[in-house]
């Protein structure tokens, strides 16, 4: 078998870590989909080490330029640090990284954000787990340019689902693209998981027709 891309890699470690299970589930939109991602399997230093690594090798695939990487509180401040330590050890790469706060503290250093105070004209890339909404991004925006004018180069997910919001034909990443003009990329898309499934890199064959029937039904 030829070398695995790290697309596969990171499909054969969220299955291997709990994190991409496949069965029936029923998801907060009340959908019934053939599989779960659950970002919270993740617990260790080891698995949180590995995940900076296929951030980082995202960020370098896709050239995308940026000075500092912003972890939206909570889930994304450990993703952001382990970014930055990744992208400093397997690609040279020394950038700055900052999370807000949920409150602004008001003594000490104060202000929103810890770790890298934001600068105008500084070019910031958003880490996050995965899209399902655009919360996060809605939420998080407003923080930033109260900050200061920033330019956000793009935002780097775990996994995009291709999937239609609940009200809208376009997916959560071609939503955020559309209302705020930020490019989401992913580590991997719902296609690569099916791709994966064919190619024999994970098991799961049995789930790969409810698999397709589900990117029919709700794909974007």
């Amino acid at each position: 078998m030829t070398e695995l891309t790290y697309k596969q890699r990171f499909i054969k470690f969220m299955v291997e870590n709990g994190v991409l299970t496949f069965g029936e589930f029923t998801l907060k939109s009340g959908r019934k989909a053939p599989y779960f991602i659950n970002t919270g399997n993740y617990k260790t230093g080891a698995q949180l080490a590995r995940l900076g690594e296929y951030y980082a090798e995202c960020i370098a695939e896709n050239k995308i330029e940026g000075q500092t990487l912003v972890g939206p509180a909570y889930k994304g401040i450990p993703l952001a640090v382990t970014t930055a330590v990744a992208l400093w050890n397997n690609h040279g790469k020394d950038l700055n990284y900052c999370f807000d706060r949920k409150e602004v503290k008001d003594h000490g250093e104060g202000g929103l954000f810890v770790g890298k105070q934001l600068e105008d004209g500084e070019k910031v890339i958003l880490i996050e787990d995965v899209m399902t909404s655009g919360k996060a991004l809605r939420e998080m925006l407003p923080k930033l340019a109260a900050a200061a004018k920033v330019e956000v180069t793009g935002m780097v997910i775990s996994v995009d689902r291709q999937e239609k919001a609940l009200n809208s034909d376009l997916s959560a990443v071609q939503e955020a693209f559309k209302e705020f003009g930020v490019k989401v990329y992913s580590i991997v898309t719902m296609q690569d998981i099916i791709d994966a499934i064919e190619q024999g890199v994970i098991g799961g064959s049995e789930y790969l027709e409810k698999m397709k029937e589900y990117r029919a039904v709700y794909g974007a």
